[in-house]
């Protein structure tokens, strides 16, 4: 079976970091994910949830209006509150967290494009090395 959540919106509001009784960091965010065009946009807003150096890393480095890729998976939860009632939440386990943009977009607002990543150049004495194959007959597979 599979249960893999890949998600990328921007942070609601400010990660909160808390502490289990044993000293677990888990740190509960929520992100904002726009959805379709025009007159038929929608935002789902999804609770997520991290554990350990991932909560750590979520409250440190992240903050609301930030791009955050989430890549976890879903999970269900219930419990009965003080007042008798089932609770029921679903929530994305964050597995692992990434930047959705540079610190330079954020600062600017936060909408530009991630930073381009340059591609190294191929130093000019390695084109001589290189031989273009004429047909697929002469590829060795």
């Amino acid at each position: 079976m599979i249960n893999k959540a890949i998600l990328m919106g921007r942070l609601t509001r400010d990660p909160e970091l808390r502490h289990t009784g044993s000293g677990t960091p888990v740190c509960s965010f929520s992100i904002a994910i726009d959805n379709g065009f025009g007159e038929n946009r929608s935002t789902d807003f999804i609770n997520c949830v991290a554990w350990n150096k991932t909560a750590e890393f979520v409250e440190k480095y992240f903050t609301k209006g930030r791009m955050i890729i989430v890549v976890g998976r879903i999970s269900t939860r219930t419990w009965e509150g003080q007042d008798g009632k089932k609770n029921y939440v679903t929530e994305v386990v964050a597995n692992e967290v990434s930047f959705g943009e540079s610190k330079k977009s954020a600062d600017d607002g936060g909408y530009s494009a991630p930073a381009r990543m340059d591609v190294p150049q191929m130093p000019s004495d390695a084109e001589d090395d290189f031989v273009a194959l004429e047909t697929n007959d002469d590829l060795p597979f």
